[in-house]
C-alpha cells in the first residue's frame, strides 16, 4: 500500500507540473497577444499622429480629394498675394452668382501661382486646404452658418516681388526660357517666371489648344522648375568647386595654354568661335570661359569625389519643394571615358539641370557654402489679418567650406570685370556671375545662360536664366541679369 500510494503522489506531482507549465504557457500566449495588439494600436495611433501632422494637408490638397469640395460648400476659398500686397488669384462670383478663381496677373505670375482649372496645380494646388480653411471670428462663422453663408477662407502671402516678376516676364520678350530669382540667406523665391506662358483665367476656353500644342511651345510646363537644360559653362562653377577641393593649396597654380582647340584622348574639345585664350590661370580660365582648361581640369578630378559633391549639391534629388520640380542629373561616375569626362567638366555631355537648381547652387556660393531650401509661401493669414502660420527658412546645411565659396566668388567677379559678363559693370555696385552657351542638339541650337549675384559682397539676390535657342549667354542672358539686379537693387 505505501508503494502504491508513493507512485499516486508522484503521478499527481507530474501532473501539477504539466499544468502549471500549461497555465505558464498559456499565460505567456495571453501576454503575446495583449503585447501584440497593444503594438499594433500604438502604430495605429502614431501613423495618425504623423498623418495629422505631416500627410493629411498633402492628401487634402489632392485634386481628386472630395473633401475638397465639401470645404467648398461652407467656406470661401481664400486670395494669394505678392509680397506686398498685390493680389495674384481671389475668388470672385460671376454674373451667374456662382464662384470662380480669378488671376489679376494674368499669364506673368501663371506657373508659380498656378491654377484650379482642369488640375491645379502651383501655389493653388500646394495651398489649396489652407486657403479652404477659415479661422474668422468663431461668432462670425456662427452667424454665416445660421444664415447659410460662406466664411472666409485664409490667405496665402507669398514671397513674391512684383515688380521682380514683371521685369522678369517682360525682360524674356517673345523668348522661350525661364527665370529664377532667390534671397541667398533665406531661400525665398522673389520672382520665378517661365515663357511660353498661359492665362489661367482662360484654361477651360484654351485647355484643347494647350494639349494639343501644335507650336510646341509647352506652355503648361513650368520650366524654371521642370526644365530639364545641359548648363554649359555655368557648370564650370562646380568643376572648380571640386578641383579646388581635391587642390587646396595647389589651385592658384594652374596654368594652361589656350590654342582654341584641343584633342583629349581622341575627344577634341573647342573654345567658343576657337578663340585663343593663350596663358590661362584658373581664375582667367573661368573669366574667358576657355572650354579647354576645363576639359584639362576635368582629366585631373577624382570621379568619385566629383559626382559626390554634385549629389551633395542636390543632383540626383527631386527638390523637395511645394511646386512642381523635377530633379538635376549628373551621371558621370568613375570609369568613364575620356570623351564623357571632358564633356561633363564643360557642362555638356549627359548633365541636364532645372533653372531653379542653378539657382539654389549659386545661391549656396553666395551664402558662404550654405545651402538654403527655396520656398515661396511666407505666411497663412485670416481674414482679419492675424498670422496662422508663419513659414521659415530651413538650411539644407553647409555643403563647402566659405573659403571655396570665397575664391569662386572672387572668380565670378573676375567674369563681369574682365571676362564673358562685362555688360554688368555698368551697375552702381559690383556683380558677380558665370555665362553659358549650351549646346542642346546636333543642329547647333545654343541655349543662353546666366548666374549670377549682388552686390558680390554682400548678396542680396541671385538670378538663374536660360533663353532657349538665343546663342550666347553674354548676348542674350546677361542683360535680362541686368534688368533684374537694377530692379531689386537700384
Amino acid at each position: 500500500m505505501p508503494e502504491r500510494g508513493g507512485r499516486q503522489k508522484r503521478r499527481r506531482t507530474v501532473e501539477e507540473k504539466i499544468n502549471r507549465k500549461e497555465r505558464k504557457r498559456g499565460n505567456r500566449q495571453i501576454l503575446l497577444v495583449t503585447y501584440g495588439v497593444v503594438t499594433v494600436f500604438l502604430c495605429m495611433a502614431g501613423y495618425l499622429a504623423y498623418f495629422t501632422a505631416v500627410e493629411s494637408e498633402e492628401i487634402i490638397n489632392n485634386s481628386h480629394n472630395k473633401r475638397q469640395e465639401i470645404l467648398a460648400e461652407k467656406i470661401t476659398k481664400g486670395s494669394i498675394y505678392a509680397g506686398d500686397g498685390t493680389v495674384l488669384a481671389e475668388t470672385v462670383i460671376g454674373k451667374n452668382g456662382k464662384e470662380y478663381r480669378s488671376y489679376p496677373e494674368k499669364r506673368k505670375f501663371c506657373h508659380v501661382v498656378g491654377r484650379t482649372d482642369n488640375s491645379m496645380t502651383g501655389i493653388e494646388l500646394s495651398q489649396c486646404y489652407p486657403m479652404l480653411t477659415s479661422h474668422t471670428n468663431p461668432i462670425r462663422q456662427l452667424s454665416d452658418t445660421l444664415r447659410g453663408d460662406k466664411s472666409p477662407g485664409d490667405s496665402v502671402i507669398t514671397t513674391l516681388d512684383t515688380g521682380l516678376q514683371r521685369t522678369a516676364y517682360d525682360a524674356l520678350g517673345s523668348h522661350r526660357g525661364a527665370v529664377v530669382a532667390l534671397e541667398p540667406s533665406t531661400g525665398k523665391i522673389l520672382a520665378m517666371v517661365s515663357k511660353p506662358a498661359y492665362d489661367p483665367n482662360t484654361v477651360l476656353e484654351d485647355w484643347d489648344s494647350l494639349v494639343k500644342d501644335d507650336e510646341e511651345e509647352s506652355a503648361l510646363v513650368n520650366r524654371a522648375s521642370q526644365g530639364l537644360y545641359p548648363p554649359g559653362s555655368t557648370f564650370k562653377m562646380v568643376t572648380a568647386m571640386e578641383y579646388m577641393l581635391e587642390n587646396p593649396k595647389g589651385y592658384k597654380k594652374y596654368e594652361y595654354q589656350c590654342s582654341g582647340t584641343k584633342t583629349f584622348s581622341g575627344s577634341r574639345i573647342n573654345c567658343y568661335g576657337r578663340e585663343r585664350h593663350g596663358s590661362l590661370t584658373l581664375t582667367t580660365a573661368f573669366a574667358k570661359s576657355c572650354n579647354g582648361a576645363f576639359a584639362d581640369i576635368g582629366t585631373k578630378l577624382d570621379l568619385s569625389a566629383y559626382r559626390k559633391l554634385c549629389e551633395k549639391l542636390s543632383f540626383n534629388h527631386t527638390p523637395s519643394v511645394g511646386f512642381e520640380a523635377n530633379k538635376s542629373k549628373f551621371t558621370l561616375d568613375k570609369g568613364a571615358d575620356t570623351a564623357e569626362v571632358t564633356q561633363t567638366a564643360i557642362g555638356q555631355g549627359k548633365t541636364v539641370i532645372t533653372p531653379l537648381e542653378n539657382a539654389m547652387i549659386t545661391a549656396m556660393v553666395a551664402n558662404n557654402g550654405e545651402m538654403m531650401k527655396p520656398y515661396v509661401v511666407d505666411r497663412v493669414e485670416s481674414d482679419a489679418g492675424r498670422v496662422i502660420k508663419q513659414y521659415e527658412p530651413q538650411s539644407q546645411g553647409k555643403l563647402v567650406d566659405a573659403w571655396v565659396t570665397d575664391a569662386l566668388t572672387d572668380m565670378m567677379e573676375e567674369v563681369v570685370s574682365q571676362g564673358t559678363g562685362r555688360e554688368l559693370k555698368s551697375l552702381s555696385f559690383q556683380a558677380a556671375g558665370k555665362t553659358g552657351s549650351a549646346e542642346a542638339d546636333s543642329a547647333g541650337t545654343t541655349h543662353a545662360w546666366f548666374v549670377g549675384f549682388a552686390p558680390a559682397d554682400n548678396p542680396k539676390i541671385v538670378v538663374s536664366i536660360v533663353v532657349e535657342g538665343a546663342g550666347t549667354g553674354s548676348r542674350y542672358a546677361v542683360p535680362i541679369a541686368k534688368q533684374l539686379f537694377r530692379e531689386y537693387l537700384e
